[in-house]
């Protein structure tokens, strides 16, 4: 393929997705992600794309948001790693909530393995992975639907999460930088999310090495607030990835990396351990299951509503903060 063709197909790609990562480009063009990049550069020049840490988006695309249809075809094998190693992080009979993505989407179709969870969440896509799950019970928020990303949005989601209580939060975003944390293109998106993490005594996100380095409008979680990072073996040549790598843990943020050696960072592990306490609040116990229990679609709201007895005393438990 000649070097404006395949300019031209790059064009393309990015024009029909919004943001291609370089790894995708350099297998649908079938060259090295090194002659992929020179290509890049040489479209930014021209002012028809621009670049972005481990891929190309559209000139503006800071402020740029790919719907459902673009982002779940974008690096799907690394959200699989991610998604394969945050699940093993889950633990029977615990409450979290998830948030919604189509990283965390792949991470609830593991989840529907754990006997006795409990997932909030509002999305509807991560709700659908978990619905007929054996003995997983699915909470979803209140809201507006967005759907772009079938998730639920505005003051409904926010005011449904209000005293809830949960041990972890699993979270996806647009970009991640260690100066600004975790970030998103859409501000009701944020909304909700930092209403997640308010709910949660840990915080991990869920980020393939695309998005580190990259910072898009509105922070859903600063830095000192992220537990852990779960995220894929960046490219050999992606030092800007690795350097971002190490300042989140410079500032406590644990990093388990899929591909890596045990799935951790080269530090072995579960990455290097946290610098300083996030949070001062110990974490909800494992939930009991209930005889006869199943799982199911309930709202945030019927959560504590439709409990009684011992019931009661237990969803009490887990909304207290």
């Amino acid at each position: 393929m000649f070097a404006a063709e395949r300019r031209q197909l790059i064009l393309e790609m990015v024009r029909a997705n919004g943001a291609v990562s370089l790894r995708e480009l350099a297998r649908v063009v079938q060259t090295s992600e090194v002659t992929v990049r020179r290509d890049v550069r040489a479209l930014e020049a021209e002012g028809l794309l621009d670049r972005r840490h481990g891929g190309a988006v559209l000139p503006g695309g800071f402020t740029r948001e790919s719907g459902f249809p673009q982002k779940s075809h974008l690096a799907t094998a690394e959200k699989t790693a991610i998604a394969d190693l945050a699940a093993g992080l889950v633990e029977e009979g615990e409450a979290i909530v998830v948030g919604a993505g189509t990283t965390t989407q792949e991470l609830a179709r593991r989840l529907a393995r754990v006997p006795g969870l409990t997932v909030v969440t509002n999305s509807l896509l991560v709700a659908q992975a978990l619905a007929h799950a054996n003995r997983v019970e699915v909470v979803m928020t209140g809201g507006t639907l967005r759907g772009s990303n079938y998730a639920l949005v505005g003051s409904g989601a926010e005011q449904s999460l209000q005293g809830l209580r949960v041990s972890r939060a699993f979270l996806s975003g647009s970009g991640l930088t260690a100066e600004r944390g975790l970030s998103t293109s859409n501000m009701l998106s944020a909304s909700v999310d930092r209403a997640l993490v308010q709910a949660a005594a840990e915080v991990v996100v869920l980020a393939d090495h695309t998005k580190l380095g990259t910072d898009t409008m509105f922070q859903t979680v600063p830095t000192d607030l992220i537990t852990r990072l779960v995220t894929d073996e960046p490219p050999a040549h992606d030092d800007r990835a690795a350097t971002e790598l190490q300042a989140l843990a410079d500032q406590g943020v644990q990093i388990a990396v899929a591909g890596a050696p045990g799935g951790s960072a080269a530090s072995g592990g579960d990455g290097p351990p946290a610098r300083q306490q996030r949070r001062d609040l110990p974490l909800p116990g494992p939930r009991r299951q209930v005889p006869g229990a199943g799982g199911g679609l309930r709202t945030a709201a019927a959560l504590g509503e439709q409990a009684s007895g011992p019931e009661r005393a237990r969803v009490a438990d887990l909304r207290r903060r």
